[in-house]
């Protein structure tokens, strides 16, 4: 069916945002600074945002919240950390 086929198509699509200027971010195995860092982003990264999950609260240059994203599998960064153009939820909730 064509009409499922394009539906399929867009949800393949994944947007990617910018981490904050000159900012060598922390990737952690879960969403809290509690949690192990599995690698550090170069500054200027941008990350894709696959879900995002509550979490430790954290401030950082674009505010302060307790949203992390999740930008690959097992891989977390604080929301405050990434433009997103909010200051909520841009991406499904995770299933931890």
């Amino acid at each position: 069916m064509v009409m499922g086929a394009a539906s399929t198509a867009d949800a393949a699509v994944v947007r990617t945002f910018p981490v904050a200027p000159d900012v060598r971010l922390n990737v952690r195995n879960g969403p809290g600074t509690d949690y192990g860092i599995v690698r550090v982003l170069p500054e200027n990264s941008r990350v894709p945002i696959f879900c995002q999950a509550p979490g430790e609260t954290v401030t950082g240059p674009y505010g302060t919240s307790n949203i992390w994203d999740n930008i690959d599998n097992g891989q977390y960064v604080s929301d405050a950390y990434v433009h997103t153009g909010s200051d909520g939820y841009v991406a499904s909730r995770c299933s931890l």
